[in-house]
C-alpha cells in the first residue's frame, strides 16, 4: 500500500485486466479450442482407402476455421475491451 502523499488517492496493486476481461479470454481461448478440436480426427481405419467425404467435410472446411478465427478476434475484444471510466480515473 502506498503512503497518501497530498491529494493523491491510494491505490494497492491490482491484477493488470479487470477479472471480466480474464473471463472474457478464458471463454476465446475455449473456443480456440473447439475448433482446433473439431478440426482433428476422423482418421480412416485403413490407411489405403482415402476417405473423401471425411476430409473435406463441412465440420473440418467450414465450421473449424470459423471457430479458430472466431475466437482470435474475441480474444482481442477481450483484450482491448474497457470499462467506462469513473471520476476521471480509468477502472
Amino acid at each position: 500500500m502506498k503512503k497518501n502523499k497530498g491529494n493523491q488517492k491510494v491505490t494497492e496493486a491490482a491484477f493488470a485486466m479487470p477479472l471480466k476481461n480474464v473471463y472474457l479470454l478464458l471463454i476465446g481461448l475455449a473456443v480456440i479450442a473447439l475448433g482446433f478440436v473439431l478440426l482433428a480426427g476422423g482418421g480412416s481405419d485403413n490407411p489405403q482407402v482415402f476417405r473423401e467425404e471425411a476430409m473435406f467435410s463441412f465440420r473440418r472446411m467450414v465450421l473449424a476455421p470459423l471457430l479458430i478465427c472466431g475466437g482470435f478476434v474475441f480474444e482481442i475484444i477481450a483484450i482491448m475491451k474497457v470499462r467506462k471510466q469513473k471520476e476521471d480515473e480509468r477502472v
